[in-house]
């Protein structure tokens, strides 16, 4: 009898966790709800602070505050009182990771029921889940060569596109599926992808000048030997065509009744306004800490505004209401 119950016991526990399983997978959205969204905000968020606490460790030249990775000294996985506040920086931003890693793997679950009727979403869940391990690998390159400034670069272009990549995702999961069609002309749509274009190249100066400059992440870290006077002037010239080529086009989608882009259009005109104060100011000023990394976090923000306001060019095909041609 006792041997009975003990069975029938263990089938019980056994299946507790297939229970619990299940009950799991029926909670997990099977619609665009506000779980997948806050979900996208969040990996967006953390994305964007990634960026942020990066720019504080090679700012405050703490890019050696743990000297050798994957550990952050030669026996310890975390810092110890010996590496400092440096070390502590160093640290938390490598923390940070593993906390964008969660909130990618959420993400990821809280639409993996949706992958069939929504791939886009799917897609995009998958590629931060993925890319943050990636990052991580490419921050232990960037430690293991000494802060070579063109690896540096190199992490802060795959960040800038993660951010972009993160707008996309909350982008998407408030429109609906299926085809799209330009809903704006094509001259406009043109002009648009190329005020994309100087974005890119203002981003990718702008990684050059800084590589130039005196914040390299610890005192002793090489440069690029590029002349850091003139990498100013130069990163100013896209950035100047970038905004003449936004006020052409935010005038244009007030004037000529083109609705869809633009709420994006008149907050990239604001990003890039505020940019470029920042960086007349942070080049007068002789390149304070705070101005820099604020420069660095804006690039990012102008990168995901400037996406969106291209995927608002088209529109899903049942509610377009407006001739490709005008």
């Amino acid at each position: 009898m006792n041997s009975v119950k003990s069975a029938g016991t263990d089938q019980t526990s056994a299946g507790r966790p297939q229970r619990r399983l299940g009950r799991f997978w029926d909670w997990l959205p099977t619609t665009v709800d506000r779980r997948v969204r806050v979900a996208a905000w969040l990996n967006l968020i953390f994305q964007t602070v990634l960026v942020g606490t990066g720019g504080a460790v090679r700012l405050t030249a703490s890019g050696l505050g743990c000297p050798t990775w994957p550990k952050c000294t030669a026996g310890s996985f975390v810092t110890t009182p010996e590496m400092g506040i440096h070390g502590i920086i160093e640290f938390g931003n490598r923390t940070l990771f593993f906390v964008l890693q969660i909130v990618a793997l959420i993400a990821l679950l809280f639409v993996l029921k949706l992958r069939k009727e929504r791939p886009d979403l799917f897609v995009l869940a998958v590629i931060p889940a993925c890319s943050v391990l990636l990052q991580a690998v490419v921050g232990g390159i960037t430690v293991l060569s000494q802060l070579n400034p063109y690896v540096v670069g190199l992490h802060f272009v795959l960040s800038v596109v993660l951010v972009v990549l993160g707008a996309v995702f909350v982008y998407r999961t408030y429109t609906a599926p299926g085809p799209r069609e330009r809903v704006v002309p094509a001259w406009f749509a043109g002009l648009t992808h190329a005020t994309s274009f100087f974005v890119a190249i203002t981003v990718l100066v702008g990684i050059l000048t800084t590589g130039s400059g005196p914040h390299a992440g610890d005192h002793g870290s090489a440069r690029n030997n590029l002349p850091t006077e003139l990498m100013e002037h130069v990163h100013s010239w896209p950035a100047y065509v970038t905004l003449a080529l936004t006020i052409v086009l935010v005038i244009a989608a007030w004037t000529r009744g083109i609705t869809a882009p633009r709420s994006a259009l008149s907050w990239l005109f604001v990003v890039e306004g505020v940019q470029i104060i920042v960086g007349v100011t942070q080049a007068r000023t002789g390149l304070p800490g705070i101005l820099v990394g604020t420069h660095m976090v804006l690039a990012c923000v102008l990168a995901a505004v400037m996406a969106v306001a291209i995927l608002q060019l088209k529109q899903p095909v049942r509610t377009s209401a407006v001739a490709r041609d005008l």
